[in-house]
């Protein structure tokens, strides 16, 4: 499993495009009949995804956890962006559609995914954090997710933000996690930036149409810094950092924290007018 290392603020104001890159961009992880995970020391968030096409894949355990299991001392959330597929917790199996999300707390010791069609596989995007409290395995659907409504055509940052993981949905020890949704005609998101001192975050972009690119910024809000990004890649934020992007077209993105809280609003914003 590769490893991320933190990342001082300071020393980041002297990267370059491709050092940018290796020490924050996730890609080339959705591979068919393969998990691939990321093991980054923001808050010790795993970052993945799975793609079962031919074959059930089951969550292995990895070295570097020194646990007897994956999830003896974790949570992990899972939120399906792709055809049918199913996840098997401990003997029992829960039906993911697009967009669907499944929570699995501390203590399960298998899971599984399968795709319901090859032809259509799913792709299931993960985010792990370690968990000091076991809450109960958690299924809910695209329809059941609350819905924020926020930006404007007129600012092309017109969005539906749903939230699955946090504080008034499914109970986690310090898992946070929804996705957004960009309406056709808007491409920015997380207008106005912010940071949270107290969380990291995870973006993963998809449903971006082949030959586009989003352009995700990140650094403190007075000397910003960009990387291009692809479908199915995703970036890992310091709490230092904004994290917002702008897209060629429209797209979606799952976005994940873990931290000191599950308060979804502790942000400090930063006026657009203050980016540079």
């Amino acid at each position: 499993m590769k490893v991320l290392h933190s990342v001082h603020p300071e020393d980041f104001k002297k990267y370059d495009t491709a050092l940018i890159r290796e020490r924050f961009l996730i890609d080339d992880t959705v591979q068919k009949d393969a998990i691939n995970c990321v093991y980054t020391h923001y808050d010790r968030m795993i970052v993945g995804t799975v793609n079962p096409v031919t074959k059930s894949i089951s969550l292995e355990n990895y070295p570097n956890l020194r646990a007897d299991y994956f999830l003896e001392r974790r949570e992990i959330g899972i939120i399906n962006v792709a055809g049918n597929g199913s996840v098997t917790v401990d003997g029992q199996t829960y039906d993911l559609g697009k967009l669907d999300c499944l929570y699995v707390g501390k203590g399960v010791k298998q899971v599984s995914f399968e795709s319901k069609n090859a032809n259509d596989p799913a792709v299931f995007y993960l985010l792990s954090a370690p968990a000091h409290v076991t809450y109960p395995t958690t299924f809910m659907g695209i329809d059941e997710a609350a819905k924020v409504e926020a930006g404007s055509a007129a600012t092309a940052n017109l969005r539906t933000i749903n939230k699955y993981i946090h504080a008034d949905g499914i109970k986690s020890c310090q898992l946070v996690m929804g996705l957004t949704i960009l309406r056709p005609g808007s491409i920015w998101n997380t207008i106005p930036a912010h940071t949270h001192d107290r969380r990291m975050e995870a973006y993963f972009y998809f449903d971006l149409p082949a030959g586009q690119k989003i352009v995700h910024y990140m650094g403190q809000g007075d000397e910003t810094r960009h990387i291009m990004m692809n479908n199915y890649d995703a970036v890992v934020s310091p709490p230092w950092s904004i994290h917002s992007g702008s897209g060629t077209c429209n797209y979606n993105f799952i976005w994940g924290m873990a931290g000191e809280n599950l308060d979804y609003t502790d942000m400090d914003a930063i006026s657009i007018s203050d980016l540079r």
